[in-house]
């Protein structure tokens, strides 16, 4: 399957203002990129291409005073299958887990273990760990919050969307997330493009998705706590602690969005 992906961003800026993006696709798809999803601007401007802490591609820049706009696009080589379930991986100790996957068990900004530990061993602490766990913290995050553009809010954390019970897909994410490292899980932020292929019609219109990394049986393994159901064409981005490790946009100065399209959609075979 080859599925299109793209996003365009325009922003008004008051003045020259530094910015760093995260808006390409993570390496470890590079392989099933057709041609490069290269970042483009209007105006063009010189870009400074660099690796984060945790692998993440970014591009820092200047953007101008006025109109600037930031594109990328490109076609993703897909094997078209929906997210995979595998109900036999086991949690593994903490005294067991490799070490690159401790810091996915501590507290972060958005993701508040101190405060949401007791809930969690509350809730699933009598249920047996593995993969079970993981999916009934899901299927419990789903049920819990209700979904909404309308009250999105860039500062909610794990514990304020548990009590609140609405948000957006970083919301269910950040709280499916916390719970998992209270019950000493390791688990990580993701954020990419989801598409709607296979979907009943009419599709919502595009944009990015967050959904997380739990790691089980040795491996990690995607759980998407807002859909809870398994999708076509998941395509990495980034992943970090949270959402404050991987912002698709950090603008440095004021400034106003005023055109904003992301595109996952299922590309035309090519013809002989």
């Amino acid at each position: 399957m080859r599925i299109h992906v793209g996003c365009e961003m325009t922003y008004d800026f008051v003045q020259d203002t530094p910015l760093v993006t995260m808006l390409n696709v993570h390496a470890s798809r590079f392989s099933d990129l057709e041609r490069p999803d290269t970042l483009l601007t209007v105006p063009a401007v010189p870009l400074e291409g660099y690796r984060d802490t945790f692998g993440n591609w970014c591009n820092r820049l200047v953007a101008p005073a006025g109109r600037f706009t930031l594109k990328t696009d490109t076609v993703v080589r897909d094997h078209g299958n929906r997210d995979l379930p595998h109900t036999s991986a086991r949690q593994e100790e903490v005294r067991s887990l490799p070490v690159e996957t401790l810091l996915y068990l501590l507290g972060s900004r958005y993701c508040e273990t101190d405060r949401l530990s007791q809930t969690a061993w509350d809730l699933f602490g009598a249920m047996a760990p593995g993969w079970a766990r993981v999916q009934a913290i899901c299927d419990y995050v789903h049920d819990h919050i209700a979904f909404g553009y309308e009250h999105s809010r860039p500062t909610r954390t794990a514990l304020e969307a548990f009590e609140e019970r609405r948000g957006v897909c970083r919301d269910y994410a950040h709280l499916a997330i916390a719970f998992c490292r209270c019950l000493n899980i390791p688990a990580r932020y993701c954020t990419g493009y989801v598409s709607d292929i296979g979907l009943p019609l009419p599709h919502a219109p595009g944009d990015f998705a967050a959904w997380m990394e739990v790691f089980l049986g040795g491996h990690w393994h995607t759980f998407d706590p807002r859909n809870n159901s398994p999708r076509i064409g998941r395509i990495l981005i980034a992943y970090g602690r949270d959402a404050a490790d991987v912002p698709l946009t950090l603008t440095f100065g004021p400034n106003t969005l005023v055109g904003f399209r992301v595109t996952t959609e299922e590309a035309l075979p090519l013809t002989a």
